[in-house]
């Protein structure tokens, strides 16, 4: 068990593992839960109402295995349920998502600013407070991209359907001359190679995964309380994950959907976690997540 207790964290997918290795790379000793729900893959589509009641039921099976903090890596479930979640377990930090609206508006030379996401994030309350609050000087273009979060959740990072997409969304944002580019929604840093080629070096894109991952130190080591709409920066400077090297932390995934193609795709997106990476099968059972060790692995 690492110092802070277990971090659990969520996502409708894999999207959520671009947070989780940003957690484990600065918190190495630290024990990680990871819980993609893959039966209802993706969020963005969804009623928020119905992404409410997924992340209650998520929140509840890691509390149950044993987590202390808990890491809403997903953007559209952030947007839907992190105001309700801390009103129902008031005593668990939780630590959320939002569009990286506040940096981008600061950054930007010439006050045009885009934010690629799911279309429940921009419906969300939290998007709309984020352009009213610090986006009052500055052109904020959204732009939302169905498919993608399917493609990464395949595996196809690099494929022309994947950067055919890509081009496709991408092309209004750069007609309009963004040079900031928001990636809002946890799948698309896992296709930030191809983002930032096709954008060009003009734009700079920003992930607000690293600052996530500050959060929650700050959470395990001071107790400090979670910031109210997430957090919202891009961190520099962490230091670099070296694949091979073993950490005390234990790593556990949990998918609600097909293990055997979670732990496939999870080999191909965070090599480092190694070749037999512990993934169990949870399973949704009268709107709660059920364990299934049987189906899967055991607990290490």
């Amino acid at each position: 068990m690492g110092s802070g207790g277990v971090i659990g964290v969520f996502d409708s997918g894999v999207g959520g593992l671009t947070v989780w290795r940003e957690i484990v790379r600065q918190l190495p000793h630290e024990d990680t839960l990871y819980l993609a729900d893959q039966a209802h893959v993706p969020y963005g589509s969804r009623p928020l109402a119905q992404v409410r009641e997924f992340a209650e039921g998520i929140a509840r099976f890691l509390l149950d295995q044993g987590a202390r903090v808990i890491v809403v890596a997903c953007n559209t479930a952030s947007a839907a349920a992190l105001h309700d979640l801390r009103r129902t377990f008031p005593d668990v930090p939780f630590v959320g998502m939002e569009p990286a609206v506040k940096p981008a508006t600061e950054r930007t030379h010439n006050g045009i600013v885009g934010v690629i996401a799911t279309q429940a994030t921009f419906q969300g309350r939290l998007f709309a407070s984020l352009v009213e609050r610090y986006a009052d000087h500055v052109r904020v273009l959204t732009q939302a991209c169905p498919g993608l979060v399917e493609a990464v959740e395949a595996g196809r990072l690099d494929t022309p359907d994947t950067e055919a997409l890509l081009r496709q969304y991408l092309a209004p944002l750069l007609e309009a001359g963004v040079d900031q580019l928001v990636l809002g929604c946890t799948h698309y840093p896992f296709l930030r190679p191809t983002i930032e080629r096709l954008v060009g070096a003009g734009v700079a894109v920003i992930d607000p995964a690293p600052a996530v991952a500050r959060q929650v130190g700050r959470v395990l080591a001071h107790g400090e309380p979670p910031l109210k709409q997430g957090v919202r920066a891009e961190g520099e400077g962490e230091p670099p994950l070296k694949r091979g090297v073993r950490t005390t932390g234990q790593y556990v995934f949990y998918t609600s959907g097909d293990v055997g193609k979670f732990e496939q795709v999870l080999g191909r997106l965070v090599p480092f976690v190694g070749a037999n990476p512990h993934v169990c099968a949870a399973r949704w059972r009268d709107g709660q997540l059920i364990s299934h060790p049987g189906e899967g692995c055991e607990r290490p």
